[in-house]
């Protein structure tokens, strides 16, 4: 649904420009309980997830703008988008391939990061709703774009069921040995996003994953998988997310607090499985992740500045968690990582589900 009368508060209109011949757009989906997830095609980028807090209250508890320019020009460039051709870092933006290196754009300090600053992110993807539930975006990545090799064809569908279920499914295929990292970069904000957003480390957190990836003072994984046992990125059972977030310890300087990827605990490779759990204790309100993929990238929102978002709000630091569902950063550079290439004749695909809901009652 594409109507302007929605619980969101977003009108259609203030998301309608037109780049480079391509039109932005706002697209609605709404199951049978009248919860919305709002999403423009512009990046992919969702701006507005509407559900119940305990008492039935409904808010917004993903960050995002009220109009395609503030998306645009966002000081946060991936807020809540879609990230490719690479998402998280390649050190130094190099990696080889047959024998051949590419050299990508540097945009994070030395390294490549999320695909570049004309990633999947700034890109008008072709859109078109099948139902009210379901949104299929579209792209064609060209060769040679911000140094990648290989035309890409990427397909992305967004579902929200009425179990309030937001899955985002994605699919690719490319003409020539390439590489390839998809994700969502959605900076959620379960408590609802305010002016000022609250802080998400009271939020208790549960990540399936008993190892992590310790990276240097550039955030490029060093190489180790080190076990979580003892450390700060222990979430194997529920505890706050601020509990160690400012500990003294080498890894959570090097992230300025978590910016790190999790190894999921699989018990076969593709399999969608649980990923993270959250809990908003004000609220009431929940979030589970599930996903096909190996690694799950938390970003605990270190660097945001109390900017601008929708309808007043404002954003501060630590007013937002990512859980970005991933093969592991830099993995061109480490060949023991699970593989990133994309062959010819061969399909990329992933799956990963926000799952939203309510904590039961005592």
């Amino acid at each position: 649904m594409t109507e302007s009368g929605n619980i969101c508060g977003l009108k259609r209109e203030d998301f309608q420009t037109t780049i480079d011949g391509r039109k932005t757009d706002l697209f609605i989906l709404r199951n049978s309980k009248g919860h919305e997830v709002a999403i423009t095609n512009y990046g992919g980028a969702m701006v507005a997830i509407m559900v119940p807090d305990k008492h039935g209250n409904m808010a917004n508890i993903i960050q995002g703008h009220d109009n395609i320019q503030d998306v645009i020009n966002s000081p946060e460039p991936f807020l809540s988008t879609l990230v490719g051709r690479y998402a998280n870092r390649i050190c130094r933006g190099r990696f080889q391939l047959n024998g051949k290196e590419y050299q990508l754009k540097i945009n994070n300090g030395p390294n490549s990061l999320h695909g570049g600053p004309t990633g999947f992110h700034a890109r008008v993807w072709e859109p078109l709703q099948m139902n009210e539930r379901t949104l299929v975006l579209s792209l064609i990545s060209a060769y040679g774009e911000e140094g990648f090799t290989g035309e890409v064809k990427i397909t992305v569908v967004y579902s929200f069921s009425d179990n309030d279920e937001l899955s985002i499914e994605y699919m690719a295929t490319t003409n020539k040995k390439t590489i390839i990292n998809l994700t969502s970069h959605g900076f959620f904000s379960l408590a609802g996003i305010a002016n000022p957003t609250p802080s998400i480390e009271p939020l208790i957190c549960q990540i399936n994953a008993n190892y992590y990836l310790p990276i240097d003072e550039t955030s490029i994984p060093t190489g180790e998988i080190r076990f979580v046992e003892g450390t700060p990125f222990d979430f194997r059972e529920p505890k706050a997310i601020g509990k160690d977030i400012d500990a003294d310890n080498e890894q959570i300087r090097n992230g300025a607090g978590y910016d790190h990827c999790f190894v999921l605990n699989k018990r076969e490779e593709g399999e969608l499985s649980f990923a993270a759990r959250i809990e908003e204790l004000s609220t009431g309100r929940t979030m589970e992740v599930y996903t096909t993929e190996p690694g799950l990238q938390v970003y605990t929102d270190n660097w945001a500045d109390g900017y601008s978002g929708q309808h007043g709000a404002t954003f501060p630091r630590r007013s937002a968690i990512c859980f970005e569902a991933q093969h592991f950063p830099d993995s061109p550079n480490h060949p023991y990582f699970p593989s990133v290439v994309l062959r010819p004749g061969e399909e990329y695909k992933q799956k990963t589900m926000y799952c939203f809901g309510l904590r039961n009652k005592d």
